[in-house]
């Protein structure tokens, strides 16, 4: 496999992980592509676009703090706790 595919199926997964992050793993396909047009006809100075930014900033931070308290029990022994 090239690095150019290899490049191109990484990122094709990743964007896959961001649809199951935001919970639209069951969500129809012309559902999500009609979604993504809509997101992608904001431009990118505007104040939905900020919005949307701080949202999704916000649920990675989530993810983050969620993964960090996670790593510090099972650390302490205390997983599941």
């Amino acid at each position: 496999m090239t690095d150019e595919r290899k490049r191109d199926a990484r990122e094709k997964i990743t964007l896959g992980g961001l649809v199951v992050k935001a919970g639209l793993r069951e969500a129809d396909r012309a559902f999500l592509l009609g979604v993504l047009m809509e997101a992608a006809a904001i431009g990118t100075d505007t104040a939905a676009h900020r919005r949307l930014s701080a949202v999704g900033r916000k649920a990675f931070h989530a993810d983050t703090q969620e993964t960090l308290e996670s790593e510090e029990k099972r650390a302490s022994g205390r997983e599941g706790v």
